[in-house]
């Protein structure tokens, strides 16, 4: 009878996963989708619990404890601004602990493992150690622990490949011969290292396509982690994980232009330098902000497009509350959400949800670029793609490589073909940010210096905040 209910349980949870994956397709349906995984995931628990081989639960229990009492105050603390940071650590987390249960599960038979069995529990440790070191890297990067930017040495696409050939050998000989155990955690010590490495060459700007990746490598090692332990609800879960993780890797790829090889090998390949662009002519033209809250004020229609800036400054709240003044001044107001803006899939409607944005009013980039032509104002907050051409102002806030036009106009740029905001094509462009720094990629960009870009200084959210009470009084 217990057997029956246990893999009643990993059915229904695994049912329920492909059901929660399907909801988060869409907004409306992403909390529905959200609270189906929870409940999966709770009846594969239940189910593991119930297992005959579990001998004692006191350990068991301390787990569930500590886990709960960490989910818990993650939870309630960390603020939505840093949900990449927090998902980077979840990603170390489960990798982390796939790794161990292959190590724990390789002294268990003392090398003594059909081939088949090590190939899995092999490519389970390997998976696991660089996800987490990956994943740890990737959390310092986005918490400004460690530079942003592509760190690089001469020589190092060749020794990355060298040190992943040397790492694949081993996990193949010990596939025929596991009882080595000084080569098993040789392999398992330059996986650690090769997710660092995996990584360092990888820039901020690239995140949104880092974080599903290590999504990825998680979800594939908690397949193979299925594999090892004979679980089912972990080989479809796990597989679930994987696999859509990785489809949405390359689609992120291809919608910012990016190789997916340069990003499964850290970079190799990569041409990324600053070669391609030259230093800029002119100066800078500084602009008023009641100037701003005028147009603003009394405009039609006013576009939000959000991006890595409304995160950094913590604006979100800021940008509903200058949206509430404009609809009732009768101002139609609507948000263009882009598929790689922020740091993580997803990103902006997270923060824009914790503002109590409706999703009624969240338009994706197919939906809403037709409207860009009769939008009186475009306020845009970090990444985009529409036709600005008949736009009478273009604001942006914190963005700076995603509004280059030489990624456009520039074949020899670094960052040519990279999809960006095209508002160079404005009638009127202000920019807002708080200085006159370079982007991630350390280009230059000659949107600044045009005579229809007007540059507006200082921290996004005292500035939309500033704005807030500026278009009242207009």
């Amino acid at each position: 009878m217990r057997i029956y209910f246990i893999e009643f349980s990993y059915l229904l949870a695994s049912i329920l996963f492909i059901l929660g994956l399907k909801g988060l397709s869409h907004p409306e349906t992403a909390k529905r989708g959200m609270h189906l995984a929870e409940f999966g995931m709770l009846m594969a628990i239940i189910g593991t619990l119930m297992h005959h081989e579990i001998v004692s639960f006191t350990w068991i229990l301390a787990g569930l404890a500590i886990g709960s009492v960490v989910g818990l105050a993650m939870g309630f603390w960390v603020p939505m601004t840093a949900m990449p940071q927090r998902t980077a650590l979840s990603h170390a987390f489960g990798a982390f602990a796939a790794a161990l249960v292959g190590i724990s599960e390789y002294f268990k038979h003392q090398g003594h493992i059909e081939p088949i069995m090590m190939g899995a529990l092999g490519f389970e440790v390997m998976l696991g150690a660089l996800t987490t070191t990956g994943s740890l890297l990737a959390f310092a990067k986005l918490q400004g622990l460690v530079r942003g930017t592509p760190m690089t040495y001469k020589g190092q696409n060749v020794f990355n490949m060298a040190l992943l050939a040397v790492t694949v050998g081993i996990f193949v000989y010990l596939i025929f011969a596991p009882g080595s155990m000084p080569l098993f955690f040789t392999m398992v010590g330059l996986s650690f290292i090769f997710g660092l490495l995996l990584v360092m060459p990888i820039g901020s700007a690239d995140m949104p396509v880092v974080m599903s990746l290590l999504n990825s490598y998680a979800g594939l090692a908690s397949a193979a982690t299925g594999f090892v332990l004979s679980n089912k609800v972990l080989i479809i879960a796990g597989t679930l994980d994987g696999f859509s993780g990785f489809i949405l890797s390359i689609l992120m790829c291809r919608a910012m232009n990016r190789s997916i090889t340069n990003v499964l090998f850290g970079a190799f390949g990569s041409a990324a330098t600053a070669e391609g662009a030259g230093e800029q002519q002119g100066s800078m033209r500084e602009v008023g902000l009641d100037d701003i809250a005028t147009q603003l004020a009394y405009a039609s229609k006013v576009i939000f497009v959000p991006g890595y800036g409304l995160a950094t400054a913590q604006a979100q709240h800021a940008v509903r509350e200058l949206a509430d003044v404009l609809e009732k001044r009768g101002v139609t107001v609507k948000y263009g959400i882009h598929p790689v803006a922020g740091r993580m899939p997803g990103h902006m409607n997270v923060l824009l949800a914790e503002a109590n944005v409706p999703y009624s009013a969240l338009y994706e980039l197919e939906q809403i670029n037709p409207e860009f032509p009769t939008t009186d104002v475009a306020v845009v907050i970090g990444q985009i793609n529409p036709d600005l051409t008949s736009t009478d102002v273009a604001v942006v806030i914190g963005a700076n490589d995603v509004v280059n036009p030489d990624a456009r106009d520039n074949p020899t740029s670094p960052i040519a073909g990279m999809p960006i905001l095209e508002v160079d094509r404005s009638k009127s462009v202000v920019v807002l940010k708080r200085g006159q720094g370079k982007g991630f990629s350390g280009l230059e960009n000659p949107l600044f210096f045009k005579p229809v870009t007007g540059m507006l200084y200082g921290d996004a959210k005292d500035t939309l905040t500033r704005l807030v009470q500026a278009v009242q009084h207009a």
